[in-house]
């Protein structure tokens, strides 16, 4: 205690009972968090053991982050500790999110041995919002569908309901397969790939079909063709176009190739797995057994 006589403290009183600096405590002085009770008769600062107390709440509140604002509103009696708590863990939520995509990008591009234009673009895809990004994809999906009446409704609907669900926490494998996928979207040859599917379904349909025949002769195929890979039958063996024939009977081979492989070509399987990897869902099953039938209509394509 000081031998002033006023049984206040001074700073460095404070100091000493607190284990702060004094240059700390004065600079919260100056800054109006922790004011004074009075002044000793040569100007000193001086406090009493309620300045003791707040000078302890004030430094556990900046060893928790918050900044000198929220503190005085706490002090002063405008917020609530509960409430500048909440507030700030919204904020550390907010950016332990950017810090997570900022980590995936980094390991993106040392993994990629990435240019200074690749890790640029890769941080700006990646650092799109959610809106941002399922606004990429739904103007895909329209691009897609444009006028096109006669596509099957449930092969619509399932292309409709299409979406990206970046993880707020994404690995850098989901941030890879998320570049991939949004360079892959707004590709002009890669939407008129998928364009060309879709209008291939909707003129091969029957208007007075049921829904779902597209999806009737998908799982038809891989009843038909999944055996027969799995028993080690060669898309080119003799035995494959028994295969075929139950699945087109006597439909033109190279008009169904160029159908099949608008649909099922190696770059639709990597949409659809780039997909499963952004949205963390199963890889997509039985592309093996499309390709299959792709690779057995493709070794007969000369005969």
């Amino acid at each position: 205690m000081s031998d002033h006589g006023t049984g206040l403290l001074t700073i460095g009183e404070l100091a000493r009972a607190t284990g702060l600096t004094v240059r700390t405590i004065r600079y919260w002085s100056d800054e109006g968090v922790l004011t004074p009770v009075t002044r000793s008769a040569g100007g000193y600062r001086l406090y009493d053991a309620g300045s003791a107390a707040r000078l302890e709440l004030i430094r556990t509140l900046r060893e928790l982050g918050l900044g000198l604002d929220d503190v005085r509103r706490v002090l002063a009696g405008e917020r609530t500790v509960a409430e500048v708590a909440a507030a700030h863990v919204a904020a550390l939520d907010a950016r332990i999110r950017s810090l997570k995509v900022i980590r995936a990008v980094l390991s993106t591009v040392a993994r990629r041995g990435s240019t200074a234009e690749e890790t640029t673009l890769m941080n700006k895809l990646a650092r799109l919002s959610a809106a941002e990004r399922q606004r990429i994809m739904e103007e895909f999906v329209a691009e897609t569908l444009h006028g096109l009446d006669h596509v099957d409704p449930d092969v619509r609907e399932r292309i409709r309901q299409t979406s990206v669900d970046l993880a707020d926490d994404p690995t850098p494998e989901q941030v890879d397969a998320w570049v991939e996928l949004a360079e892959m979207l707004q590709d002009p040859a890669f939407r008129a790939q998928m364009r060309r599917a879709v209008e291939f379904n909707a003129a091969d349909r029957d208007p007075e079909a049921p829904p779902g025949r597209s999806l009737w002769f998908a799982r038809r195929l891989v009843e038909l063709a999944g055996p027969a890979r799995q028993r080690g039958v060669a898309p080119e063996a003799p035995e494959a176009e028994e295969v075929l024939r139950e699945l087109f009977g006597d439909a033109d081979r190279g008009a169904v190739l160029e159908r099949m492989t608008a649909g099922f070509d190696d770059r639709v399987a990597r949409y659809r797995e780039l997909l499963s990897v952004v949205n963390r869902q199963p890889a997509p099953p039985h592309a093996e057994d499309f390709a299959w039938v792709v690779a057995a209509l493709r070794a007969r394509a000369g005969s």
